[in-house]
């Protein structure tokens, strides 16, 4: 039995035994607390600005929760596990710029599903690279993962190139422009949900099911709750860990050819900065960095929270620099509230 079935079996036992304690019940269910101040943000916002919950405003939110969500869920699984990952971005812009420069020059015709396959295995790939540092250096995952984020982009940016590429094959236009909802405002602007938007959610259901109904996910839990007494119980630490990096390092190439795709150009200098965000995302959502627990569920409410509250501020005019100190601000506090909840449970 994982950490968390454990601590849930109590709560509901207590539950049985008449003795419901609310803290207990947050303890367990972390994401409500993130659902709640979700709700909360929401609610104050479209009572100063209506528009915010207007369906296009909506839509701009869900949009830009893609990339975003797809890095948080792997980064969830790796962190569920007891381990940390910072080198998702390098993987990603390596990934994305490597099969975009390929297909420019040499397959312009490849059919769209090949390239986001050769993407998504191009980061499969570079995460068992850190899967094999992870088991055999047997050092903590961040080191391993800090080195490799600065060699996986040293590789990109030293022997395969620096250059923007603007003009991309039509396939990935198409891709990226691709509706799955459409509609005209009352502005009579066109409002677009695209079609990689179900990247998310199909990405979401899988890492649930992996979580919650196979034996990898029962060997993550159990790993990130003692990895000793894992190993003891005859989990196999290197298969585990070569897929816990192997499958983040998919998610992130899936990521990287999604934001080729949608932003209609490859830069090899992209999405540098935004890990502080990701992980946040996760630990907002009520996933611990010791690892043992968390959801799937709780990590897209971080994500969506995250990108709430940077299209709010981005709606009130705030700088950048104020938007990183509200972000840190909610860590912070989240932090506080979570471990506040576990010692009175």
């Amino acid at each position: 039995m994982t950490t968390v079935e454990m601590e849930r079996t109590a709560a509901q036992q207590k539950i049985a035994a008449g003795g419901f304690s609310f803290s207990l019940f947050l303890k367990n269910r972390p994401e409500m607390i993130t659902l709640a101040l979700l709700i909360a943000i929401c609610v104050a916002v479209s009572i100063i600005n209506p528009d915010f919950l207007q369906a296009s405003s909506l839509i701009d939110i869900g949009r830009a929760s893609v990339v975003m969500g797809l890095f948080a869920l792997g980064v969830f699984v790796i962190l569920a596990a007891g381990g940390i990952d910072v080198s998702f971005t390098a993987i990603a812009a390596l990934s994305m710029y490597s099969v975009t420069l390929v297909t420019v020059n040499h397959f312009p015709g490849m059919p769209m599903p090949l390239i986001v396959l050769a993407a998504a295995a191009g980061g499969m790939l570079l995460g068992f690279v850190n899967g094999l540092f992870a088991f055999y250096l047997r050092v903590p995952s961040l080191i391993i993962t800090i080195g490799t984020q600065y060699l996986f982009r040293g590789i990109l940016l030293a022997f395969i190139g620096t250059v923007w590429i603007m003009e991309l094959p039509p396939q990935m236009i198409a891709f990226g422009r691709a509706p799955l909802l459409q509609f005209t405002n009352a502005t009579g602007a066109t409002v677009t949900l695209p079609l990689y938007f179900l990247a998310l959610p199909a990405a979401a259901i899988l890492t649930w099911w992996i979580l919650n109904r196979t034996l990898m996910g029962r060997a993550i839990f159990a790993i990130g709750g003692n990895s000793a007494i894992a190993e003891r119980l005859g989990y196999n630490l290197r298969t585990v860990q070569l897929f816990l990096f192997g499958y983040a390092g998919a998610l992130a190439g899936l990521a990287g050819i999604i934001h080729v795709a949608s932003n209609r150009l490859a830069n090899p200098f992209d999405l540098v900065g935004s890990e502080i965000s990701v992980i946040a995302a996760v630990v907002l959502g009520g996933a611990r960095i010791t690892g043992g627990t968390g959801s799937v569920l709780g990590t897209i409410l971080g994500v969506l929270l995250i990108t709430v509250i940077n299209n709010v501020l981005v709606m009130v005019g705030i700088p950048s620099t104020w938007q990183r100190f509200v972000v840190g601000f909610f860590i912070l506090l989240a932090a506080a509230f979570f471990m506040t909840q576990q010692r009175k449970a």
